[in-house]
């Protein structure tokens, strides 16, 4: 078979693909596997049962029924849904959107296909855009979404090394240099992998930066504000006209409804609205029907707050003091936990990269994410990226203890070679 140029990028094996295929085969092929690497969030009971109770409401109704099976959604996606969402965002928040700056997309990765390659690539005088990450490491489904090479640049983080073997990245704005040709600037809050919350001075400071080069500035928060609010520290939420907010339902604990709002100036969601019409169609209905309810009540706010925060909250905690007691007095440090569902790790010298850690655990079956798969946009000459990996603790407590034993002694192993 010949492929295209398309074909070639994006029908061959990648971080993503690989990410999803052990996430696929761990949770529905090959029970017995750890699994402690993708994105697919904790199963919390009581958010579950909103959901159920939600979900049998539409099915009683034959309405609603019709409207969740029956019915195609126009381009920018359910429309009193929209409604909801900026009605939401705008009493808790003080914005002035309506539903004209707020579309739906088949989850957020799609979300981003289309805004990414909206902004950059080959511009239409000739020239070439590319994407700015102020702080990298940044999310591994970015890398490789892009339709032309060198899609992204991303600025290398100053490191702040705490106490009890902790540390922090920053953005070195000292460092932060972009020109002509850089399309926008995206950070996600709180990061993925790291769980690092960028301060709202940070926020403040690249958005001015943003502005003042007349370009957009994209937050993504699948895992943070205002939904599902997955920090452990005081942050506010960011929007003006020129920034760009991804929302995601995934984290929210519904993954298999596929559903991205993208939150932007009315320009712009027109343009991705019309996208989105070309690639998708039309959005699914699944999702904005079982969270119309909850926003227009402000109930998919205090799910966040008063359950799904409190259970990975008290999970990176617990995680954090499971690995200090099995790494012991090996050469390591954990990105401050301030939101998402990860730990990141950094076994400074490590004498192994992190894909042969990951290949290791594996076959000892236990699933990690390595590392130097989150440095989009920067070059692999950074030692740094080989010597770190990401793992979840959303799992059931048993299985994460289970694999954090099971990490520590594969790394203590690969340091004593």
């Amino acid at each position: 078979m010949e492929l295209s140029q398309f074909g070639h990028k994006f029908a061959g094996s990648t971080g993503i693909v690989e990410l999803m295929d052990d996430l696929g085969s761990a949770l529905n092929e090959n029970p017995e596997m750890i699994f402690m690497g993708g994105g697919n969030p904790g199963r919390i009971p009581e958010v579950e049962a909103v959901f159920k109770r939600r979900l049998e409401s539409v099915l009683q109704d034959p309405a609603q029924l019709h409207s969740l099976m029956g019915i195609y959604q126009s381009p920018q996606g359910d429309k009193q849904f929209l409604i909801e969402i900026a009605a939401l965002l705008n009493k808790q928040f003080g914005w002035t959107l309506s539903e004209r700056n707020i579309a739906v997309s088949n989850g957020s990765q799609p979300a981003f296909f289309i805004l990414y390659n909206m902004l950059a690539g080959k511009m239409m005088d000739g020239s070439h855009r590319s994407v700015h990450l102020p702080l990298a490491p940044e999310y591994i489904g970015y890398t490789d979404i892009g339709l032309t090479d060198r899609f992204f640049t991303a600025t290398r983080p100053e490191i702040e090394l705490l106490d009890d073997n902790l540390f922090k990245y920053h953005v070195d704005f000292s460092k932060l240099k972009i020109d002509q040709n850089t399309a926008a600037l995206c950070v996600s809050r709180p990061t993925n992998p790291t769980g690092n919350v960028l301060t709202d001075a940070e926020v403040e400071h690249l958005d001015e930066i943003a502005s003042q080069a007349g370009i957009p500035l994209i937050i993504d928060s699948a895992y943070g504000l205002p939904f599902p609010g997955i920090l452990f520290n005081e942050a506010k939420p960011h929007w003006n006209e020129n920034t760009v907010l991804v929302l995601s339902l995934s984290k929210l604990g519904l993954p298999g409804v596929r559903t991205g709002i993208v939150v932007g100036n009315q320009e712009l969601i027109t343009a991705f609205s019309n996208a989105n019409t070309v690639v998708s169609l039309a959005c699914g209905n699944f999702g904005p029907t079982i969270a119309r309810e909850l926003v227009k009540s402000g109930e998919i706010l205090s799910l966040g707050r008063d359950l799904i925060k409190p259970f990975y909250q008290d999970r990176a905690t617990q995680a954090v003091e499971w690995f200090r007691q099995a790494l012991g007095s090996v050469s390591y440090r954990i990105h401050k936990p301030e939101g998402a569902i990860f730990l990141w790790l950094w076994f400074e010298g490590l004498p192994i990269t992190s894909q042969v850690l990951y290949e290791r655990l594996k076959d000892r079956g236990v699933l990690i994410v390595p590392g130097h798969n989150f440095f989009p946009g920067m070059d692999d000459g950074w030692q740094h990226q080989q010597e770190c990996i990401r793992v979840s603790y959303a799992q059931d407590a048993v299985s994460v203890h289970n694999g954090i034993k099971l990490i520590a002694a594969e790394v203590i192993k690969a340091f004593a070679e």
